[in-house]
């Protein structure tokens, strides 16, 4: 292949990137007048599902999320000698996800309040299969760079509707475990990718290359996500917003059958009640009546990446190639080891979610991040590299340990919970939006900071410590806390600030 300039890259692919995108636009329509179409001829929420089914199948999202974002790491050097890759060109297919995860996050809240959370998981869905398939059967740098386009528009959905659906069926006692599943599916997408990567690793199954399976396996969760989709009720409180109250009340009397039906009716009531008050959603209402919740949210989803996750995510192997000399094989042993205590911590999380304060938890992760860093710079400024290979690898567990407990479930649980019924998918598209531009800061300038640093992964850290620091005043001045609360008592309380 012949090499190419980055410039005439970027250009030629954000022309095939307006294509792409005036195409995905077109089949998104398509596809929700369809789903609208079943639904009028009756094939709705009546399935009797178990809340378990409804809340697991609900977060698979996050699942492909993870899986999604850790593949890529693997597969990438793969893909750059097959296809006679630069190095740039190399970079762009892993980032371009990213421009499709902004803009999939912006544009999916507003769509979601207008034609449903349900109908959008399903149109996640199918984006993620397109999406797969494309890129397990590309043929070229353009046709990756489409592929991944596309994924970020599913990945970057996913983000921002999940957890405001999530939030929207679980009861107020139970919120923020269940809600948790976002996250936990998240981790554990992000392992699957990695037994896909070590597992297709060297095996051109079929005589098809190994690269193009890892890509590929996405296509089962994916499917996964889209039966899921077309089973799991609809929101009861979008229903209400809607004015479907008897569909509603049938979701709620599903999802609460530990209680009687004069509870549901009256958190039917109390929905009504708030959705009564509320006026039609926007850009112009969500500033002008859920600022508070607006700053809290861009601002918890920012610092959730700019205390550097995704540098351990998607660099943690090259930081301990460059900075300690190891071999490729055993750098991807470490990450399989940081990946596992990331989704065993969220595990934890999940148990304790509901029995403590989220901002005494988010205080908590900061503080021990924040530590954790500090010991891990100065460490390895002023000691001898050679032998801290090892002290470093269990400083950055305690490092995770404190985000996985903490910043990893909690931001995108609050983003579910904060903003008002009428706003709560913009807004929270806005809050995942935040969360995608940090994540694009990170990913650009770990390495760019490594390599100012001398490969002395002191330095980075050091960064990433001071940001875990500045989080703890942010928290205690801008978040609210939303333990114990329903989402109408939370929308009163913030309303009022």
């Amino acid at each position: 292949m012949t090499a190419t300039t980055p410039a005439s890259v970027q250009a030629a692919s954000q022309n095939h990137e307006a294509d792409v995108a005036d195409t995905v636009a077109a089949e998104a329509a398509n596809a929700i007048e369809s789903i609208e179409a079943m639904e009028n001829r009756g094939f709705s929420s009546r399935f009797p599902l178990n809340s378990s089914f409804i809340f697991t199948f609900g977060a698979l999202g996050g699942m492909l999320f993870g899986f999604d974002t850790g593949i890529i790491s693997g597969a990438s050097p793969l893909i750059e000698t097959d296809f006679g890759l630069t190095v740039s060109q190399t970079g762009f297919i892993t980032s371009s996800v990213l421009i499709g995860s902004c803009v999939g996050a912006l544009s999916i809240g507003a769509l979601s309040d207008r034609f449903g959370r349900k109908k959008l998981l399903i149109v996640s869905a199918l984006l993620f299969l397109l999406g797969s398939g494309m890129c397990a059967t590309a043929t070229g740098f353009l046709m990756m760079v489409a592929a991944r386009i596309i994924l970020g528009l599913a990945v970057g959905a996913a983000s921002a509707l999940t957890p405001a659906y999530l939030a929207e069926l679980a009861p107020k006692e139970r919120r923020g475990s269940l809600s948790t599943l976002f996250q936990l599916m998240i981790t554990f997408g992000i392992l699957l990718a990695y037994a896909s990567n070590l597992g297709f690793l060297g095996h051109n199954l079929l005589g098809v290359r190994d690269w193009r399976w890892m890509l590929g396996s996405a296509l089962v969760p994916a499917a996964l996500l889209l039966i899921g989709g077309i089973l799991l009720p609809e929101s009861p409180r979008y229903l209400v917003n809607r004015g479907d109250e008897r569909n509603a009340f049938k979701v709620l009397t599903l999802i609460r059958k530990d209680v009687d039906q004069t509870q549901v009716q009256l958190e039917l009531d109390e929905i009504k009640a708030v959705a009564a008050q509320d006026t039609k959603g926007g850009v112009r209402e969500l500033f002008r009546i859920a600022r508070p919740a607006l700053i809290a949210a861009i601002g918890i989803m920012l610092f959730q990446q700019l205390v550097g996750i995704n540098s351990v995510i998607y660099f943690l192997p090259q930081v301990f190639i460059k900075g300690f000399g190891f071999p490729e094989a055993d750098a991807i042993w470490v990450s399989v080891g940081i990946g596992v205590v990331n989704f065993v911590s969220t595990i934890v999380a999940t148990m304790i979610m509901d029995k403590f304060p989220r901002k005494g938890m988010l205080v908590f992760g900061s503080i021990v991040m924040t530590v954790s860093l500090a010991i891990l710079a100065v460490m390895n400024f002023v000691g001898d590299v050679a032998v801290l290979a090892v002290p470093t690898m269990i400083l950055i567990a305690f490092y995770i340990l404190g985000f996985a407990v903490s910043w990893g479930p909690i931001a995108w649980v609050l983003i579910g919970e904060i903003f008002p019924l009428s706003v709560r998918g913009i807004g929270s598209s806005f809050g995942s939006a935040a969360n995608w531009l940090g994540n694009f800061i990170v990913s650009q300038f770990f390495l760019v900071l490594l390599d100012a640093f001398h490969n002395n992964v002191g330095g980075p850290f050091a960064i990433f410590g001071v940001f875990a620091a500045l989080s703890i005043p942010f928290v205690l001045r801008f978040v609210p806390e939303t333990k114990g609360k329903s989402l109408e008592e939370i929308e009163q309380e913030i309303s009022r600030h």
